[in-house]
């Protein structure tokens, strides 16, 4: 029999048992049942590490090389990073901060609304500032000024938004609650349009955090992933293309297949920054990368293109190196894993093995004279007890020990 270690949640904190199990004994006539797959969890501080990190298996591809400062390759389903380099590094967002002002403002006004723009609505906005083209007087719809920051990223359209929702300050301060309800830690907003302003960061952990949030939204999924609109401009509109060169393959960078969106962003201070989300078959991902350090302009798309395509390349061939989901999230799903375990190996029966029956006289297998004897199939709920099993409670004990050891990123 083999001594493993269970752990079973009690409020107080994590109790570790120790369950004598049984070994079930292989057989032709015996079958294990099935054990549903149990999640592993990594150490919450691999991705404060600096450096890339990545955990691959045999058959991985190799990580591409990319000039970036930062970056993030996740499942956008399952929030697994996949791999990352200086995943948590404060930079300048740039406009791709957008993504956390339309998943803070988005939800609050319908996009058919209509809102005449007064003229205190569009100061402040910052010299050199991207624009669509919003007029003071002119009356638009809620859905037209979201094509506004989406497409052209037009702080113009992020003013008037944010005038709609409180205004500047409060808009900055719903933008900040809403990052550390996200779980993104690195974040602290100044400017909500990605004006590059004194103590504005973000991060590649982030960006990759809002980008996979967004994704579960419909409204914003159909915002980003919009290529062309017609903006209104009193009784005439004009033509408006999304600035995101993989999803419309503008100035000579290819489109990527199965791009869905999301934001892009340029300041002097932030060089170039992208998140972007993609989707092949039944796995979608979500790639950041912030401030490439080569290649001239379009290398910012260039590389993420390079790491969308390793990320579906690499699908289970690499352990993930941390998750996009808030830390309670991930803890209690810890948590939840080792309960299952737990549970399950209760269920296969007692914790202490009958002991065995007296051996009878030796017979050679295959003797002459007489058919091969066949070891009696062991019955009861611990004969299908896999081995996995005994991995698996051992594994979650591991991983929950982990997170109480080491902790996790705040919230």
């Amino acid at each position: 029999m083999i001594v493993m270690p269970a752990v079973r949640h009690a409020a107080a904190g994590a109790a570790v048992l120790l369950l004598v199990l049984p070994v079930p004994t292989a057989s032709a006539s015996s079958v294990a049942e099935p054990t549903p797959p149990v999640r592993s969890f990594v150490d919450p501080a691999r991705l404060d590490r600096s450096g890339t990190q990545v955990e691959a298996l045999r058959g991985a591809p190799g990580l591409p090389s990319v000039s970036a400062l930062s970056w993030v390759v996740a499942d956008a389903t399952t929030g697994e990073v996949l791999a990352a380099r200086d995943a948590h590094r404060p930079l300048p967002p740039a406009s791709t901060l957008k993504t956390l002002f339309a998943l803070t403002a988005l939800p609050r006004h319908d996009g058919g609304e209509r809102h005449t723009v007064k003229d205190e609505e569009l100061t402040g906005i910052g010299e050199g500032s991207s624009l669509v083209g919003v007029k003071e007087g002119y009356t638009y719809k809620v859905s037209d000024l979201w094509n506004g920051v989406f497409l052209s990223s037009g702080n113009d359209a992020v003013h008037v938004l944010a005038a709609m929702n409180g205004g500047w300050e409060s808009m900055t301060r719903q933008m900040q609650e809403k990052a550390r309800a996200l779980g993104a830690r690195d974040t602290h907003v100044v400017s909500p349009d990605g004006y590059d302003a004194p103590g504005q960061v973000s991060s590649a952990y982030d960006l990759a955090v809002f980008g996979r949030a967004g994704l579960q939204d419909p409204q914003f999924t159909r915002y980003c992933s919009t290529r062309y609109a017609d903006f209104p401009a009193g009784s005439w509109s004009y033509g408006i293309a999304n600035t995101n060169r993989l999803l419309t393959g503008a100035d000579g960078v290819a489109r990527y297949p199965g791009l869905i969106g999301i934001k892009n962003g340029y300041t002097s201070g932030a060089g170039n920054t992208l998140v972007v989300g993609a989707r092949r078959g039944a796995r979608t991902l979500v790639v950041s990368v912030m401030n490439p350090q080569g290649g001239g302009g379009f290398a910012v798309y260039e590389e993420a293109r390079e790491l969308l395509d390793w990320g579906f390349e690499a699908a289970g061939r690499v352990r993930p190196v941390g998750s996009l989901k808030p830390a309670k999230a991930v803890r209690k799903e810890a948590a939840g894993t080792v309960h299952a375990a737990a549970r399950q190996v209760d269920r296969a029966g007692p914790e202490v093995a009958p002991a065995a029956a007296p051996a009878g006289p030796a017979r050679p297998v295959g003797a002459v004279g007489g058919a091969p004897r066949r070891e009696a199939a062991p019955s009861g709920r611990t004969a299908g007890l896999p081995l996995a099993l005994v991995g698996a409670a051992l594994g979650a004990a591991l991983s929950l020990w982990l997170w109480r050891r080491f902790g996790a990123r705040g919230n």
